[in-house]
């Protein structure tokens, strides 16, 4: 543990949160709209950082390079394919929101079929939230941040106590930072990291093909290309953790879920101050996600050739970052860690409290006719967040005994809450006839239906595939119960007063995009360095 490394990470960590606290400070939050949405004036380069540091936590590089490590680089198609479904979001989803006027996913679902369903859903989110996003956020950031530095080895701690420490360290400050600045100080600080991560991406191949090298970066590039080509595979076969197939059913659902009407992704959208700088935020988004193999995936191709048969292999990250950077890149990529678990943490805080306030709070107060003033709303908002970030810091250090790896742990708890909520959306987009009744007996038949067959029966089929087939079963279920409401029919309502005019030359750049999506899985597989 260097003394340097550690100045270099509380310096830099210090100056983004000086500096998004003197952007703030003339601007006190004293509304839900500048809590939650920060006044809708982001511009298309904050929205796009955003969402990409929204998205970007340290179970990124946690989660992803233990599977490199385990398996194969098959994992990446979690990122790089979520930009087909990223770009649908963005010519399709996003105008809907903006033309309705939604500020929440269960406040569309709440026009599109009724107030029951828009409780319902902000329950689940809420569940979603507390028991999968939140913690998985403060474990992978306290694994990464442990294994880096250590901070606590002269108390001579276990490594349990450690990371119960270090949750509380991230949960308390990422808690801090929601409840004073709101999403303006979230979106101003991702905006900050996302430079940071680029330079981590740029000198990080640098230094560790020149550590494998043993001081010749060549070398260590030549080691990596010719040695263990086994996982620079991103073409997964059958019996890999990420098979190539689940790229076109279960992953292109929940990539389409995540990125159109996971409402901490969508509330980082829609503050953007008009349509055209929210789809160019998403834009920008992509780009990142397509440099994400190089920027956050290194470190664990690095790590194959470094150790061997490691027993805790949720650590292979911090090692590398540990043993092959300079004392000041360390404390870099320290800072970008923390403040990426923090800026992951922060958006599912804010669109938690978020969904409390507007979808459950403020309609009971309204229904007792009891006064509703927007200081008590804020007021409220902070006092939930801190809540839910305690139950948070409570509940991560136990993820540790999942026998799943981390990153199928998540994504498998997390199609059990999200799936339902796309089902209900994707039909009410659709279908004009579906009624709220349908979309209630949906939901509940796909998360009993989620739990019995990945939980309780032994079926011998990868869990993305599973979250197709009752996708596929949800839908009919949904439909059929339609049939029993033959005179329903949905009237989308409209707001006039809001900038509609889409990003005028988007489709090249979409183009573009798609073009390098298929490029890098070329790149990873036998017909490129594999």
């Amino acid at each position: 543990m260097s003394v340097l490394s550690i100045v270099s990470f509380l310096l830099i960590t210090g100056f983004i949160a000086l500096f998004s606290a003197l952007k703030t400070r003339t601007k006190k939050v004293q509304t839900t709209n500048g809590l939650f949405f920060a006044d809708h004036n982001n511009n298309f380069f904050i929205v796009g950082g955003a969402l990409l540091l929204s998205n970007i936590s340290a179970n990124q590089f946690i989660g992803e390079n233990e599977s490199i490590y385990t398996n194969n680089m098959s994992v990446i198609a979690w990122g790089v394919s979520s930009v087909f479904a990223m770009l649908l979001v963005a010519e399709f989803f996003l105008p809907i929101y903006f033309r309705t006027g939604a500020m929440t996913i269960p406040d569309y679902l709440g026009k599109r079929y009724d107030n029951s369903t828009k409780k319902l859903v902000s329950i689940v989110f809420l569940c979603s939230y507390i028991v999968n996003l939140l913690p998985a956020v403060l474990y992978g950031g306290a694994v990464a941040l442990t294994g880096m530095f250590n901070f606590l080895l002269p108390l001579q701690l276990t490594y349990w106590q450690n990371i119960w420490i270090m949750v509380w360290v991230i949960g308390l400050t990422g808690c801090a930072y929601s409840v004073l600045g709101g999403l303006r100080a979230i979106s101003i600080s991702d905006t900050i990291l996302s430079v940071g991560l680029l330079t981590i991406g740029i000198a990080f191949p640098y230094f560790g093909f020149k550590f494998l090298g043993n001081g010749d970066w060549s070398k260590g590039f030549h080691i990596l290309l010719s040695q263990n080509t086994e996982h620079l595979n991103a073409i997964g076969g059958a019996h890999d953790e990420i098979p190539l197939s689940t790229i076109f059913t279960g992953m292109f659902i929940m990539n389409l879920y995540y990125w159109g009407m996971e409402q901490f992704i969508v509330q980082q959208a829609l503050s953007a101050k008009s349509l055209s700088h929210s789809q160019k935020g998403m834009g920008l988004a992509c780009l990142g996600k397509l440099l994400c193999p190089f920027i956050i995936n290194i470190p664990g191709l690095i790590g194959v050739h470094l150790y061997k048969n490691l027993e805790n292999t949720a650590e292979v990250f911090p090692l590398v970052v540990k043993d092959t950077l300079p004392a000041i890149m360390i404390g870099l990529t320290a800072a970008v860690v923390l403040g990426a678990a923090i800026s992951t943490f922060n958006a599912g805080l804010n669109s938690s409290s978020t969904l409390f306030v507007l979808n459950l709070y403020k309609p009971w107060l309204e229904k007792r006719n009891k006064e509703v003033t927007e200081k008590h709303l804020v007021y409220t908002g902070r006092k939930f967040e801190i809540i839910v970030s305690a139950l948070a810091m409570f509940s991560a250090p136990f993820i540790m005994f999942s026998k799943a790896g981390f990153y199928t742990y998540l994504q498998q708890l997390g199609g059990m809450f999200c799936l339902p909520i796309f089902t209900i959306i994707l039909v009410g987009f659709v279908s004009k006839k579906v009624p709220p009744q349908a979309a209630k007996i949906g939901m509940i038949f796909f998360i009993f239906s989620y739990i019995i067959f990945n939980y309780i029966l032994n079926i011998q089929l990868h869990y993305l595939h599973m979250l197709a087939i009752l996708f596929v079963f949800t839908t009919i279920c949904m439909l059929a119960v339609s049939k029993f409401y033959p005179n329903y029919h949905y009237t989308e309502i409209k707001l006039e007063s809001v900038k509609l005019s889409p990003w005028k030359n988007r489709y090249w750049y979409f183009g573009a995009l798609l073009i390098g999506m298929i490029s890098i899985f070329v790149l990873f597989s036998k017909w490129g360095i594999a």
